[in-house]
């Protein structure tokens, strides 16, 4: 609660004045109720004759209850119109800082972090922050306000019958907190925000890969990820819900019956007065006074409901605002030369004992293509992704041109770098600003440019718009190999000294292939290149192939050479050039040629 204030005390002047206009309008609120007692006490003065009432008071009573809502409303509306402006001003700046502190952390971070949790914590728990603001701390102040008046008006007119109504109130609030209680409701509630975000999680990934398991004639119930998720979210929400049943009952029977608790009292009373107008008036208004005691109760329940609920999503915002920045050199240096120096480099994922590299140390040359190749978790993706600090190395270091990457500012690293990677991701945006991302700078001319290098320029010319055409509009959608060289184009208009290519041609059919590859012969000429490739035969011209092998860096040299050592390149090109000869045969089982 405490960091919900923090964030709130960001717009103070206007949550000052929220508060107070929400605690007036909580006092105001029970105006209506003196009025009415005083009303009472006329009517029961002129018991039995009516025609004594002085009906110009009784109209000033009325008159005055009347007022007591109307200032209700007002100072509510003002309160709430104060709070929703320091909502939504909160919200933004939590939405910028929040998103911009995504910018800064690792890129390493968005690849272990999935994409449904931060949509979760940017969507939905920071909108809650902003409806905590506008709503509930306006209502948490109220909800304190109105108890503390709620009881001195109890005790004020008659402290016996407000002592009996106090004891359903205590009675009402002890099994309340029990209920909060119950099998700890703080940690059923982080259960309950964890479960949420596995859902999210693996809702997107269904729906990214929905052409997959239609294809396939699946369904939710077998696509195992989303079905375990919707299972343990059930499996702990239906017997935390089924939990507050028998208490929620007693406390809703108790608090909506407090009016019980007088009957008792008004019998020991009234047995024992001896001004019965008096206790006739007292009495009355407790029945009438006292089912307001739920309306303050619930809005308390829901205020503490509602906080708990919002605390959680807070901790989950907080748990990435926590996760430390790249950390920035405090002298950054520059480089002139461009090649890349793998120097003794070992690498572990968080939360992995496992090292993902041991030991690597291998030298990237200028105008050389480097290529990376080895069995699947061999550790080729985790060099590329250590080039531009997506993680920092654990042990070792990486250097360009001589210069530690961690003595560079992340800016300047990533002008150096480019990438191509197997999985393109491009915008709905048009064409021409997908390939502009490379280099906002860049003039039409020299995307169009870029677009003809990466032959990309006589597809989009069929295009409806051409250059204009948004993506994924107008039923406009790219194949996988047009994809591939949108991507290449803004690698081009890029113009980065080194470029990373991770997979880049892993499933273009041959057409596709062929011009993907004359794509990068612009891309990659004077260029330090880093390739890393499954299919052997688009790495046997490297100037130098490095093999890995469980992280660990096994052989490198030419083509030739390492055919000649006989090691694991060679048993692999074997594997390689044998896969080239199968067929199918008339009974479908695979065969050599």
């Amino acid at each position: 609660m405490a960091r919900l204030l923090e964030l709130a005390a960001t717009k103070k002047p206007l949550m000052i004045s929220s508060v107070v206009l929400s605690a007036l309008a909580s006092v105001a609120s029970f105006i209506p109720h003196i009025a009415i007692y005083f009303l009472i006490r006329e009517i029961i003065g002129v018991y039995p004759d009516f025609g004594n009432l002085d009906l110009r008071t009784a109209l000033d009573y009325g008159g005055l209850a009347l007022g007591g809502i109307l200032l209700n409303v007002l100072l509510y509306f003002a309160a709430l119109m104060c709070s929703h402006l320091a909502a939504f001003g909160t919200l933004y700046e939590l939405k910028v800082n929040f998103a911009s502190h995504l910018a800064k952390v690792p890129l390493g971070f968005h690849v272990l972090v999935g994409s449904g949790k931060l949509r979760k914590i940017m969507d939905e728990n920071i909108e809650k922050i902003e409806g905590f603001i506008a709503h509930q701390l306006p209502d948490i102040v109220a909800s304190f306000v109105a108890p503390v008046v709620m009881l001195v008006i109890l005790f004020a007119v008659d402290w016996r019958f407000g002592l009996a109504a106090t004891v359903g109130i205590i009675i009402a609030f002890v099994i309340q907190m029990k209920a909060y209680g119950n099998d700890g409701a703080k940690k059923m509630m982080d259960k309950y925000q964890t479960s949420m975000e596995d859902m999210n999680n693996a809702a997107v990934e269904y729906i990214r890969g929905i052409t997959v398991v239609k294809a396939f004639k699946q369904t939710v119930y077998s696509f195992r990820r989303m079905h375990t998720a919707i299972r343990e979210y059930t499996k702990m929400v239906i017997p935390y819900t089924l939990s507050w049943e028998n208490y929620m009952s007693a406390f809703t029977t108790i608090i909506n019956n407090v009016y019980l608790f007088l009957i008792p009292a008004a019998i020991l009373v009234g047995l024992r007065t001896a001004d019965y107008a008096a206790f006739a008036v007292a009495f009355i208004f407790y029945l009438i006074f006292v089912p307001s005691i739920a309306t303050v109760m619930m809005k308390i329940m829901y205020v503490a409901s509602n906080g708990l609920n919002i605390i959680g999503g807070v901790e989950r915002m907080d748990e990435v605002l926590h996760t430390a920045p790249l950390p920035q050199a405090r002298l950054p240096k520059e480089t002139r030369g461009h090649d890349v120096a793998f120097e003794n480099v070992s690498f572990s994922y968080a939360g992995t004992a496992a090292e993902a590299l041991s030991g690597v140390s291998f030298r990237a040359e200028e105008n050389q293509i480097t290529a990376i190749v080895g069995p699947s978790g061999g550790g080729k993706s985790t060099i590329a992704h250590l080039i531009p600090r997506f993680f920092d190395v654990t042990e070792g270091r990486i250097r360009i041109g001589g210069v530690d990457v961690r003595d560079m500012r992340s800016e300047y690293l990533m002008e150096k770098v480019s990438f191509v990677f197997q999985d393109v991701f491009l915008f709905k945006q048009s064409i021409l600003d997908n390939i502009r991302l490379g280099n906002q700078s860049a003039t039409d001319e020299q995307v169009i440019a870029a677009a003809r290098a990466a032959q990309c320029h006589e597809f989009v010319e069929k295009l409806p718009d051409k250059y204009h055409t948004v993506i994924g509009t107008k039923g406009v959608h790219l194949s996988g190999g047009e994809q591939q060289r949108i991507a290449i184009a803004r690698a081009i208009v890029k113009d980065a000294p080194i470029i990373v290519l991770d997979e880049a041609t892993a499933f273009s059919d041959p057409e596709n292939e062929y011009l993907i590859q004359r794509a990068f012969e612009k891309l990659m000429h004077g260029k330090t290149v880093i390739m890393i490739a499954h299919r052997l035969s688009t790495v046997r011209s490297a100037n130098r192939i490095v093999v890995m092998d469980k992280g660990r860096l096994i052989e490198q040299g030419g083509h030739g050479a390492l055919l000649a050592g006989r090691g694991k390149y060679f048993d692999m090109w074997n594997m390689y050039t044998k896969t080239l000869d199968w067929k199918m045969d008339r009974r479908g089982a695979g065969v050599h040629a």
